[in-house]
């Protein structure tokens, strides 16, 4: 497939930047990736320097908003557009003035809803049947920019993060492909955020404490929650004396109407785990016992339902 002419220069660090950045580099002469270097004692895999190195992409690293201006004073790029996806460190207008035309952040949902962090999550825990992908141009404020195009997917009742994820990703790809040339041609105009008809609404960053279930909330949001957080911080509770992390459930109505919520029974007859919630049952699918493989609740009464 021919490229599309026009270089871009990339910014991306998390793994759906490195994602994208794999389908991009296909389609889109990449001049540069700037990302977040590597941490000198980390183990796990950095996914934008593998994608980068796989393709022989040239690399430019910074850690902070500071580090990322003075690379850009040493900079002789080419590029007139940039692309920012799943960045995570704020770019000061020095950097967006660097372009002529700008630095286009796809962002993974229908702004002005779920400014922030993680759009993609909060779109799973609100429970609403559909999201999907805005191009917007960069501006310094949080995700405010005009839209040159969105796009919209819906959500199964099922999604998980990683699976949303995935078709996100695709549809920001089909996106950049078709309306990056008519941008840079000037075919295509920023307009407001305000022709989605959405409200404003943020997303933020997860911290390992959201992945605690709070068993005073009610069964739906839980579910929600473990499909959301499947991916991290996960997650977590005790179940026969056994941290456990949840990692399938679905949504009963509640028993018995004075249950306490958090209470743990076992249906033997069905080989089944339900918890009581503050408003209805969350009756458990598969989970991970700590220290093992993934399991049904079949499995895990087999081997420890005599504790419950």
């Amino acid at each position: 497939m021919k490229k599309i002419s026009e270089p871009i220069v990339f910014f991306g660090s998390g793994p759906v930047a490195a994602k994208a950045l794999e389908l991009l580099q296909a389609s889109f002469e990449i001049e540069a990736v700037v990302t977040k270097p590597k941490p000198e004692h980390h183990k796990e895999a950095f996914p934008v320097l593998e994608i980068a190195e796989k393709y022989s992409l040239p690399v430019q690293t910074a850690r902070t908003k500071n580090e990322l201006n003075e690379l850009f004073v040493s900079q002789r790029l080419t590029s007139r557009l940039a692309v920012l996806i799943d960045y995570g460190i704020i770019v000061s207008q020095e950097i967006i003035d660097y372009f002529p035309l700008g630095i286009v952040n796809s962002h993974f949902s229908i702004l002005p809803e779920w400014r922030g962090a993680d759009p993609i999550t909060f779109a799973i825990l609100s429970g609403q049947q559909q999201t999907g992908v805005s191009l917007m141009l960069l501006v310094e404020a949080m995700d405010e920019g005009p839209l040159l195009a969105y796009g919209e997917c819906d959500l199964p009742e099922d999604i998980t993060t990683p699976e949303l994820s995935d078709q996100l990703i695709t549809l920001s790809h089909a996106l950049l492909e078709n309306e990056i040339p008519l941008y840079v041609r000037g075919e295509v105009k920023a307009v407001p955020q305000t022709i989605t008809k959405r409200d404003v609404c943020y997303s933020r960053k997860l911290t390992k404490q959201d992945g605690i279930l709070d068993f005073s909330k009610p069964a739906v949001q839980l579910e929600r929650e473990i499909r959301a957080f499947i991916d991290w911080p996960k997650s977590r509770t005790t179940i026969a004396g056994r941290d456990v992390i949840i990692t399938g459930a679905h949504v009963m109505p509640s028993n018995a109407a004075k249950a306490i919520p958090g209470g743990v029974e076992l249906i033997k007859e069905t080989n089944a785990i339900q918890i009581v919630t503050s408003n209805g049952t969350l009756c458990i699918d598969t989970l991970k016992p700590a220290g093992k493989r993934e399991m049904t609740a079949a499995q895990f009464i087999a081997g420890y339902g005599s504790q419950l």
